[in-house]
């Protein structure tokens, strides 16, 4: 019988599965967050145990985490996301991971890691929802742009321009002004990637990062988003193969 365990990562906007056996990823899937949680999650683990041609009956270890990681009755063990997280991306980056940004559906987080992949300091902004997944959302519902061509419109744009606002109310106020006067959705996007990478290295503050940094979470697909932390905190930052899974798969290595 295979040693499999699964990483249930139930976030604010996403519920992501991870199937990991020994260490290797065998399969990976994600769901929007909706009412009933719990359902959504087991149709998604329905749906690896499906695609690997696992019998559903074989008791396979599920560890859950997130912001609703109770409401999953059957995992056998409930872990933080935090410490899922640094562990996840330490194991991922191959031991390289010293400073984590996790850019969450509701959340900013900055986990500092020692040589172990321990959080030695941590991080959050939590009091607004700019900057994070739900607010990328938001702006691609007002630009009328999907989230995939973010980054190169973003790339496309020559203009300097600055959102002031750090309010996600009064940042959508502010986009929808600039596009009655004109303004193109590249050199607002390219904006907005300056303004939440400000965000990242106000939260920051003087404790500028030792060692490598990795942008995680969905939002750290977007490489015009990582170049704009590159330019704020001067150094390389690196983006794991799949940054929205690392939380879940954490989950399976506590």
């Amino acid at each position: 019988m295979p040693d499999i365990c699964l990483g249930l990562d139930l976030g604010s906007a996403v519920i992501k599965a991870v199937f990991v056996e020994d260490g290797r990823v065998l399969w990976r899937g994600l769901a929007p967050t909706a009412p009933g949680q719990a359902n959504v999650a087991q149709k998604l683990i329905e749906g690896g145990l499906t695609q690997l041609g696992l019998d559903r009956e074989l008791p396979i270890k599920v560890v859950s985490t997130g912001y609703g990681k109770k409401l999953f009755e059957q995992a056998a063990k409930n872990v933080d996301e935090i410490t899922a997280n640094a562990l996840g991306a330490f194991k991922l980056s191959e031991g390289k991971a010293r400073t984590v940004i996790n850019i969450g559906g509701q959340d900013l987080k900055i986990m500092t890691l020692n040589d172990r992949g321990r959080v030695v300091d941590f991080k959050m902004n939590d009091k607004c929802a700019a900057g994070t997944g739900r607010f990328f959302e938001l702006i691609a519902r007002v630009l009328d742009t999907p989230l995939a061509d973010f980054d190169k419109l973003s790339a496309s744009s020559t203009a300097e321009l600055e959102i002031n606002s750090t309010c996600v109310v009064f940042a959508e106020s502010e986009i929808i002004s600039l596009l009655a006067r004109g303004v193109g959705k590249e050199d607002i996007l390219k904006a907005l990637h300056v303004s939440i990478a400000r965000r990242v290295t106000g939260l920051l503050g003087r404790d500028l990062p030792e060692g490598a940094v990795f942008l995680d979470g969905g939002p750290a697909q977007n490489r015009a988003l990582v170049a704009a932390v590159e330019d704020e905190l001067m150094t390389d930052v690196y983006v794991l193969e799949a940054p929205q899974y690392t939380v879940a798969y954490g989950a399976t290595l506590v």
